[in-house]
């Protein structure tokens, strides 16, 4: 019966240990090498996956003839063209939607009757699909680059928004007091304390935001569109090309990877302050 209740105890203290040593093993391991392993691991599924079933080309090609295929196009002109009319359209929307929702958050987190204002109906807008949305801006704004950046800019905008509001929130009042009873003013308190201690939650927002920017962009090339990603999957879709399919859905993956990367590169160069 002795042993019988101190095994708990001794579990429970276990666990902790457990945990501390495994977060200790994570933050050894570099970011580039879990996301190798993870992609090896994927590849490795995936060709597996059409060896046994013995899956046809038209229903389910191999990486290897993916990335033959891919090799092909990028050797060519189309390919190319369409990503760079994809990133062109994704890239603004995200830079318009980061303007206004870096403003717009700013100025809701710090105006509480603003904020109980306008929130809800702009929580309430995310109920409707952008699918739903994006023939009506085709319809207003026409089949141009136009139209697909405000797809972008509406699929992004509320995240962005969102982390920015409970970013600046989250800054301790403490500190803004502080720092208004030594003298600093409205512009000073933003540059010196509010900002730098909300970059954390904010690039959290920045971060889904590029992924899905390339979501509205290539919705709106999906609408509406003879170029673009979007359009090059709805083409080999009506040709039954499923391996051009996979090879810009391949392209649309890696674009979104690396934007990630990018935006977490910079988050670690500005945020040199947080463990």
């Amino acid at each position: 019966m002795v042993n019988e209740q101190h095994l708990p105890l001794r579990s429970d203290r276990a666990i902790p240990l457990y945990r501390g040593a495994a977060r200790r093993w994570s933050l050894r391991i570099p970011v580039w090498l879990n996301l190798t392993l993870a992609l090896i691991a994927l590849l490795i599924g995936w060709q597996a996956l059409v060896t046994v079933r013995n899956y046809p080309p038209f229903i389910l090609p191999a990486p290897t003839l993916v990335f033959q295929r891919l090799a092909t196009e990028l050797a060519g002109e189309t390919l190319p063209r369409h990503i760079a009319v994809t990133m062109s359209a994704a890239l603004s929307g995200f830079g318009i939607a980061l303007a206004i929702s870096l403003s717009l958050g700013y100025a809701l987190a710090q105006v509480r009757a603003f904020d109980r204002a306008l929130t809800p109906l702009l929580a309430a807008s995310q109920a409707v699909p952008i699918v739903a949305v994006a023939p009506l801006i085709v319809l207003w704004v026409g089949v141009g680059l136009e139209s697909r950046v405000l797809v972008a800019t509406l699929v992004t905008f509320f995240p962005i928004l969102s982390a920015t509001i409970v970013a600046f929130r989250s800054v301790p009042r403490e500190l803004i007091d502080m720092a208004r009873i030594s003298g600093a003013n409205r512009w000073h308190l933003l540059r010196s304390v509010e900002l730098p201690l909300a970059l954390p939650g904010i690039f959290g927002g920045v971060k889904a935001g590029l992924a899905l920017a390339t979501t509205g962009a290539v919705v709106g090339e999906f609408v509406g569109g003879r170029d673009g990603l979007g359009a090059l999957i709805n083409i080999a879709r009506g040709l039954f090309d499923t391996p051009l399919m996979f090879v810009a859905l391949t392209v649309l993956a890696g674009i979104t990877l690396i934007l990630f990367l990018i935006a977490l590169l910079l988050e670690r160069l500005l945020i040199t302050w947080e463990a």
